[in-house]
């Protein structure tokens, strides 16, 4: 996709800007990251947050280090004390940082500044979505109002996003409708775990493949759409760079 579609992640080495962004959570094993990255996924995320797919720091640092350079990183918390994220962070030389709780503006600013990247996260529908860039975070993850559902949430509910191209989409993705999904809000990218599983914490190569085609195709029509009605990757006649900063989801225990 084009350039614009990046703004997330602007200035970040290893994000490419003319590929839809695809995160892979939930990843507990050295296999299952190196087996995302070679599937093509932008980012493997790593839970520190309770759940079936919780891991220890260190354990996550023994991944990282024999991962390429140029994967991203992403560690994922949920209403965890502002300087042990920063912390565990620099610890394990993580690239980013999500937190998926209830976190405060002054606690999402305080890690925003010690942190290059915090992707925030919010239910679909929260009001907080429309303060988010008050967060200082660079983007916006919206999952579903119900988390460990395993459900979809009424895609309706992330209309409206005034900017598209920090929009990192969650909550119930899987191979099959991810397509869907990018058709519908034209995210910057799309963040999954349950969904390319052959059960919790264990990743499925075939259905990672699958995914990571279908959300980039996608993502290719959706910025070949653009292109041809003259607009940008988002869809906006906007620049998506102008000032500013930017459930389900699937790591949580599906009930």
């Amino acid at each position: 996709m084009t350039g614009s579609m990046a703004y997330g992640a602007d200035g970040l080495d290893g994000v490419d800007e003319d590929e839809l962004f695809v995160k892979i959570c939930g990843v507990t094993s050295e296999a299952d990251a190196l087996l995302a990255v070679g599937m093509g996924a932008s980012a493997v995320g790593f839970v520190f947050a309770p759940s079936s797919r919780q891991m220890a720091p260190a354990a996550v640092a023994d991944i990282v280090k024999r991962l390429p350079y140029e994967t991203v990183t992403v560690g994922v918390f949920r209403d965890e004390s502002p300087r042990r994220v920063v912390e565990i962070a620099g610890q394990i030389g993580l690239r980013a940082v999500q937190l998926h709780g209830f976190e405060s503006i002054e606690d999402t600013q305080w890690v925003a500044e010690r942190v290059n990247w915090v992707i925030k996260a919010f239910p679909a529908g929260h009001p907080n979505i429309e303060r988010f860039t008050a967060y200082g975070a660079r983007t916006l993850l919206v999952d579903g109002p119900n988390p460990g559902s395993g459900e979809l949430f009424d895609w309706r509910l992330a209309e409206g996003i005034a900017d598209p191209s920090r929009l990192l989409l969650s909550g119930g993705l899987r191979p099959e409708n991810v397509a869907g999904a990018v058709a519908h809000l034209h995210p910057w990218g799309v963040d999954v775990a349950s969904g390319v599983e052959s059960s919790p914490g264990v990743k499925d190569p075939g259905k990672m493949r699958d995914f990571v085609s279908a959300a980039r195709e996608a993502g290719r029509r959706v910025a070949e759409q653009h292109s041809a009605n003259g607009l940008g990757s988002t869809g906006s006649s906007n620049d998506p760079r102008a000032p500013g900063p930017t459930g389900l989801f699937d790591w949580q225990d599906e009930q």
